[in-house]
């Protein structure tokens, strides 16, 4: 008979075993190492006789004691009157309650640390068995198992595990040893690493982490089964936190807590804004702003800003920080203002220690006296203007020591205003297609003084008749409430929207119906979604770009997609009203909300005292109902309990003072997440 399991000599590979989380796990090692064998896998010794004399006719690894013969179990060794014995040291952790579980054919002793737990050692023909419980200390332990075999077939089975009843296991894991953390300051992460726990019956770790001066809690930060733990979510606010990491076995039991693992944060957390600068203002035109606001509180607060613009809201740049780079200590600030009669915006930012800055306070407003009133003498003589498919883009030229007070130019279009700018361009886009029009610039001082007119300049303006391609990557989704939309944004430079269409077909044809103006997100998104009532119906949408001219390919042309909407539909529908009652749905991302109303001068049964509200069940094909005692008429039932991303579907009944009902009506809701589509 062919033994059930053999490691010979001539093998190429051992099998070595690895403990992880408790399990073991079977590594090939080279035949050459046999002979130490790497714990948890057992040296095993083969001898020629009972008593373990001499030297062994061989030596190699086993991952586990599980083995029979029917003739001798190596070369060298007879079919009878032979010994094996296994041996393995190996580190328990914090010990705990085990059983060992030995059966066999003839002799099998089991001893730990030399000392004999089972003893089965006679000569039989039957297999004998013996399971003895056992607390086994912690530390590292040595197992041996010693197998004879006298007359006939050998048969022989060991195997060793902790005992995880919760009535049994009182040992706590062993404290986790090498904790240690580190710190990125760049992305604001801590790293914590400590070494694997030896238990058996190990089932992980947990993790904690405490403020400074507050305690860890009951409840960890994470669990893991690794070694280690990036935490993404530590505060930055340039605070020291502390963590631990504790080990937990399979009954629950867990260890003390690592020592103290502290780091200190990196702090980007800006003040909060200033306070009371929007409620500064001052009567008519002023020389002087003078304003206040509430002092920031923050510990760690260096000071303020002042910023100022002539156009709103102010941009914090460096060319309207009013205060200088380093921040004023006074919560208070006086700006003698430009004599240019224009409107001057104010803001003010809190800076803390770290070069946090906060977000701008709220805006003071006030005007400057007009002092000057003398107009550039400035006018450009080179307005060109040259035609383009989206517009008419005109240039002149200019220099500063033509007028050091120019401000811009106002650009003109048939004699009408139509913008400025501050540099030698401009570019016309808001005119149709096949026109003709005349163009010339004057020059604007900071103070609105107007300058003469440049020489005018008359040009054609083609214009784009070119449509936008078809759009790509169309899809339908059918969802519980409606019809969701995407596609790839236009690569058009001067898309304007798009045109949704639904289309159904009927008579051999499709026909469609534009829906872009009841669609939740507009026509510039490349997604949106339809809310309709999922009853199964096969529909078409065509989905059109549209240019700035009004250019577009007619729906044949364009790109479309098919979907079968989902069938949600009850088997029992009702109309929304009836002579005594009806109800409304409103559809709210939150909730579902019905509106029900009653006319009792209809009601020949009798005066409702309220009314039910039932919700189909799509699991159960039936109307549940939703409350136990009825709503009173004049309320709106709000359904906290609603599934999101579908169509739900009510019916309502109004209740008499006996407990009978009327007849029902019913609505749907359509109930989604989010804001996209």
């Amino acid at each position: 008979m062919i033994p059930a399991r053999r490691t010979t000599a001539a093998a190429a590979t051992a099998i070595v075993l690895a403990s992880v989380g408790g399990l073991l796990t079977a590594v090939a090692v080279p035949a050459s190492a046999a002979a130490t064998c790497t714990s948890p896998v057992y040296k095993r010794q083969l001898f020629a006789n009972t008593t373990f004399k001499g030297t062994p006719k061989k030596t190699d690894c086993d991952s586990a004691i599980d083995q029979s013969w029917s003739g001798a179990p190596a070369s060298g060794l007879p079919k009878d009157t032979f010994g094996v014995r296994w041996t393995v040291t190996r580190d328990f952790g914090s010990g705990g309650p085990f059983a060992l579980a030995a059966s066999g054919l003839d002799g099998i002793r089991v001893y730990i640390d030399g000392t004999r737990k089972i003893d089965l050692w006679k000569n039989t023909s039957t297999t004998v068995s013996k399971t003895v419980n056992l607390t086994i200390p912690s530390g590292k332990h040595t197992l041996r198992v010693d197998y004879v075999n006298w007359t006939g077939s050998a048969k022989v089975k060991f195997n060793y595990a902790p005992r995880t009843s919760a009535t049994v296991d009182k040992v706590k894991p062993l404290t986790p040893a090498g904790a240690a953390v580190s710190y990125d300051a760049e992305t604001g992460r801590a790293k914590l690493t400590w070494a694997k726990n030896k238990e058996m019956d190990l089932a992980g770790y947990k993790v904690y982490r405490r403020l400074k001066g507050a305690s860890f809690g009951s409840k960890p930060l994470a669990t893991t089964a690794s070694t280690s733990y990036t935490d993404t979510s530590l505060p930055v606010t340039g605070e020291t936190y502390y963590y631990e990491v504790r080990a937990y076995d399979k009954t629950g039991n867990t260890s003390t807590g690592t020592a103290d693992q502290g780091v200190i944060t990196v702090d980007t957390t800006a003040p909060a804004a200033p306070i009371g600068v929007e409620d500064n203002w001052a009567i008519g035109s002023v020389t002087t702003a003078r304003f206040f606001w509430e002092a920031n509180t923050e510990s760690d607060l260096a000071g303020y800003r002042v910023y100022r613009s002539a156009s709103y809201p102010v941009a914090l740049t460096d060319t309207n920080l009013l205060s200088g780079p380093t921040p004023i200590i006074a919560n208070s600030y006086a700006d003698d203002l430009p004599t240019t009669g224009e409107t001057f915006y104010y803001v003010v930012t809190a800076v803390d220690t770290h070069g946090n800055a906060s977000a701008p306070s709220g805006t003071a407003e006030y005007w400057s006296k007009d002092i000057d009133t003398t107009a550039p003498v400035y006018a450009p003589d080179d307005v060109t203007a040259v035609d383009a498919e989206r517009g008419i883009t005109l240039n002149w030229s200019w220099s500063t020591d033509a007028d050091a007070d120019i401000s811009y130019f106002s650009v003109y279009r048939d004699g009408v205003g139509i913008g400025g700018r501050g540099g030698e361009s401009y570019v016309d886009t808001e005119i149709e297609r096949s026109t003709t029009h005349t163009y010339w610039v004057r020059a604007v001082d900071s103070h609105g003084n107007v300058g003469p007119a440049s020489n005018s300049v008359t040009i054609d303006h083609v214009g784009d008749y070119t449509a936008p391609a078809a759009v790509t990557g169309l899809t339908a989704t059918a969802m519980g409430y409606g019809v969701r939309l995407d596609w790839d944004d236009s690569p058009a430079e001067d898309l304007a929207d798009h045109r949704i269409y639904r289309g159904v077909y009927g008579d051999g044809a499709w026909t469609y119906t534009d829906i872009t103006d009841s669609l939740p997100y507009g026509s510039t998104w490349s997604q949106n979604r339809e809310l309709n009532l999922p009853d199964g119906e096969n529909l078409r949408y065509v989905v059109v770009a549209v240019d700035n001219d009004g250019n577009a390919l007619d729906i044949d042309s364009a790109a479309f997609v098919e979907v079968t909407e989902l069938d949600l539909m009850p088997t029992e529908t009702y109309p929304d009203e009836s002579d005594i009652l009806y109800v409304e749905g409103e559809h709210y991302s939150t909730e579902g909300h019905l509106t029900v109303g009653y006319s009792p001068e209809n009601d020949t049964y009798g005066t409702a005292t309220g009314y039910y509200v039932y919700r189909w069940d799509t699991v159960a094909q039936a109307y549940v109902r939703l409350s136990e005692t009825p709503t009173p008429f004049g309320d709106t039932y709000s359904d906290y309990t609603a599934p999101t991303d579908t169509t739900v579907f009510y019916k309502v009944t109004a209740v008499y003072a006996d407990g009978t009902e009327s007849m029902p009506v019913g609505d749907h809701v359509f109930r989604t997440t989010g804001t996209t589509a």
